[in-house]
């Protein structure tokens, strides 16, 4: 952006969770930050560009703090999959076999996001056996070419599903356990080496696409693995994002395992820190979100995959209580399926309602809004750079139409854009003060190519997983009745509803 001239944005109202009755106000912005907001027609650079954005409310754009752009072409694949389900089907869904094919998944999944003004994700991406310089960059390239702003978090596991939950590989019949021994993990130290390749040749600079890693599951990683990650992470100074207690089946295989909470078994590996994210954390107790906010770390909340594979309702309110930074995200498309942030917001908003009759106790919009916007920044390591509409933070907007239906009539702005905007009021957005999408299309991919090419990319992966596929929907039956069945044990509190300690 270095060079560019400066744009001022005229006539637009301004809305973020310090703002919430959206004023009147001119921006500048320079050098892809905000420079200043200005009174309404108050003095600037002479030589700034202008922007009219009369009938328009810009928003911050949306951070969207946990997806997967390995899975973007898996969307609509099921519509009944526990947690451990989609995981029985992760061999087929996510089978990329290319850097290629990792570009352009990512940049659908940017696409879609940036149409529905989100600016900036956490992509945790999965490349089998072990990530690679080549896979992680073209995800990453993906985006980036597409105008996203986004941190490249590698998944890391040497166990698989049916390795993880203690007794579900005996339960399997004796047909199908061989085929399921056969499936190979690398072990801590490739997967850690592997990781420090990807971060010696990384490409792109930190504002843009920093990186990241992901030890995926606790059950999924080795205690060496975790203390490896953690080791690295102190080293280098990425940042670690790693699902934690996401469903009842984690928890109590956690539990049996483990002898101790699966929070407690990451904090003794040395990964519940400052830069850790812990994703979807629904079945914690208090002491586990004691435990993390004593540690610095921050949680992914997300909302509608708990309630897409039935996973249960986070404690939100518990979390922010606590004074833990309470990020939001979509999760992946296979679960998402719209990678869709108002939505997400929408759903995390009325969750809070269900969870007991205290309004008080409920999320407010202001709340919600910051979850995705500065506080999903926070946990990006972006706090106090991205997420709002002041001077300094980076110029990353939403503009939405205020002529649009969703808006008509205009009452509380802030409680409007929660509860009514669904995306399709979104006419602009920008990246570093660089247009990425005008008039709800995105400016710097061709929609008509990318669609030919992810069609293409499709009908040809669909051609090579069908002995993956089989084995899945072989396998599912059995490890659906064997995890009903876990997650029938008793456990001291349930997220299904109605709540205990």
């Amino acid at each position: 952006m270095t060079g560019r001239r400066p744009l001022r944005i005229d006539g637009a109202r301004l809305l973020d969770a310090e703002t919430p009755d959206a004023p009147f106000a001119d921006l500048l912005i320079e050098d892809g930050r905000i420079a200043a907001v200005l009174p309404p027609g108050a003095p600037g650079p002479e030589d700034a560009e202008r922007l009219d954005a009369v009938g328009c409310m810009v928003i911050p754009g949306l951070v969207n703090a946990h997806t997967h752009s390995h899975l973007a072409f898996a969307k609509g694949v099921h519509d009944r999959w526990t947690l451990e389900l989609h995981l029985n089907h992760g061999p087929w869904t996510n089978a990329l076999l290319t850097p290629e094919d990792r570009y352009i998944a990512a940049q659908l999944g940017a696409v879609e996001m940036l149409t529905k003004g989100c600016t900036a994700a956490v992509d945790l991406h999965n490349e089998i056996p072990m990530p690679s310089p080549e896979g992680i960059a073209a995800a990453a390239q993906g985006h980036v070419d597409a105008g996203m702003r986004v941190q490249m978090m590698p998944m890391l596991a040497d166990t698989g599903l049916w390795g993880a939950i203690p007794g579900l590989k005996d339960a399997l019949p004796e047909t199908l356990r061989p085929q399921v021994e056969a499936i190979r993990f690398a072990g801590p130290e490739a997967l850690v080496e592997a990781m420090r390749r990807v971060a010696r040749d990384w490409p792109f600079d930190a504002d843009t696409a920093p990186l990241g890693l992901a030890p995926t599951i606790p059950l999924h990683c080795s205690d060496g693995l975790m203390r490896a990650c953690a080791e690295l992470s102190a080293e280098t100074g990425l940042r670690t994002h790693m699902h934690l207690a996401e469903s009842k089946v984690q928890a109590v295989a956690g539990l049996s395992r483990y002898g101790e909470s699966l929070t407690a078994r990451v904090d003794a590996a040395g990964l519940l820190n400052e830069r850790f994210t812990a994703a979807h954390a629904v079945w914690v107790d208090d002491a586990d979100l004691d435990r993390i906010a004593a540690r610095g770390a921050a949680i992914a909340h997300n909302p509608g995959s708990n309630l897409r594979l039935g996973s249960g309702l986070a404690r939100a309110r518990r979390m922010l209580e606590r004074g833990i930074t309470v990020g939001l995200g979509t999760d992946a498309s296979s679960c998402a399926d719209g990678l869709n942030m108002f939505e997400a917001m929408r759903t995390a908003a009325l969750i809070s309602h269900a969870m007991g009759p205290d309004p008080e106790r409920w999320l407010t919009a202001r709340e919600v809004l910051r979850m995705a916007t500065e506080d999903g920044a926070a946990s990006m390591g972006f706090a106090g750079r991205l997420g709002r509409i002041a001077p300094g933070y980076l110029a990353d907007l939403a503009f939405l139409d205020l002529r649009h239906v969703n808006y008509l009539p205009l009452n509380d702005p802030l409680v409007q854009m929660l509860f009514v905007e669904n995306g399709a009021a979104v006419r602009r957005v920008m990246v570093g003060g660089r247009t990425v999408v005008e008039d709800g299309r995105p400016t710097l991919v061709d929609l008509d190519t990318l669609r030919a090419r992810v069609e293409s990319t499709v009908e040809r992966i669909r051609a090579t997983v069908g002995e993956r596929k089989a084995l899945a929907e072989a396998l599912a039956p059995h490890t659906a009745a064997f995890c009903q069945c876990l997650a029938a044990s008793p456990f001291p509190f349930t997220r299904y509803g109605e709540f205990g300690p």
